[in-house]
């Protein structure tokens, strides 16, 4: 007999509960904010000893993966060294209708340069030489798509055992857009030369489109770091703020398509840890519903 996730997470420990919902918002907010604070407040001493506000800046980097680290703190704690190789195979899936694959590989990049044209700066390209894009590309897989383990991998799963996964969608992307605030006080990072209003409405549409992408994917942490990764791209011409406008409009129609699961309590991968069964098929809840 298959073994579900269920069965697996008893085996491994404790169930998770919505007190550890609790438990990863303040983990992951008093780590980001409380560094976030220190670089507000000590910023040029602090750039002094560990250099500019930047991925090399491990204090910056402790920032943007404090979501991370409590998701990775919450699953040890809960069920081990085993639960932790159980979490992490959820970086190892990849299956999910064709559909939403190009649309990670092609709907994101158009979506930027769409806002870019109406914003006038889809000419633009800030690397010179252009091959210096190459490692900036490199560089920024592991700085905003780490987020992931967090957001994705265990606050959403989560959030979907209570609430149907627009509501869902709805809750953490207010609680991720939040969680960026002491960027926009920060010189030097892309937030501080943007309005927090629309970047509230742009990540607000951003969650609601990764959960349906995130659930038909199994709950995949690949695929939800995928689609942070091509947010963020750094070839990408500057789209602030209309992006913003136009994954709301995009999102909008998504929910409408699937408003039958997007508005339905189960419908949405509701483990934080894979079973020990084969890769679902594309999909296919690893809850083991559809």
């Amino acid at each position: 007999m298959t073994t579900t996730t269920t069965e697996t997470n008893r085996d491994l420990g404790r169930e998770m509960t919505n007190r550890t919902f609790g438990w990863f918002m303040a983990i992951a907010f008093g780590l980001g904010w409380g560094l976030g604070a220190l670089l507000v407040l000590f910023q040029d001493q602090i750039e002094a000893v560990f250099g500019e506000i930047s991925g090399t800046n491990p204090v910056f980097v402790l920032v943007v993966y404090s979501p991370a680290i409590a998701a990775v703190y919450l699953v040890g704690r809960y069920h081990g060294a085993k639960g932790l190789r159980s979490f992490f195979r959820r970086a190892t899936l990849w299956r999910m209708p064709s559909a939403w694959w190009l649309f990670l590989i092609l709907g994101i990049p158009a979506v930027k340069y769409l806002g870019a044209a109406i914003n006038g700066t889809i000419g633009e390209f800030p690397f010179t030489p252009w091959y210096d894009v190459l490692p900036a590309l490199l560089f920024a897989l592991v700085i905003g798509p780490v987020e992931e383990f967090g957001w994705r991998g265990l606050a959403l799963p989560l959030l979907q055992r209570r609430y149907a996964p627009l509501w869902a969608a709805l809750i953490l992307g207010g609680f991720w857009g939040v969680w960026h605030l002491p960027s926009f006080l920060l010189s030097g990072t892309p937030q501080s030369a943007w309005s927090f209003g629309p970047f509230i409405i742009g990540v607000l549409a951003l969650s609601v489109l990764v959960t349906p992408i995130f659930n038909a994917a199994n709950g995949s942490i690949l695929v939800a770091a995928l689609f942070h990764y091509q947010v963020n791209g750094p070839a990408w011409p500057d789209a602030q703020p209309w992006e913003n406008y136009i994954f709301a409009g995009i999102a909008l129609v998504v929910v409408l398509l699937n408003r039958k699961t997007m508005l339905r309590r189960g419908d949405g991968v509701t483990e934080v840890l894979l079973p020990d069964s084969e890769q679902p098929e594309p999909g296919r809840l690893a809850s083991g519903r559809r």
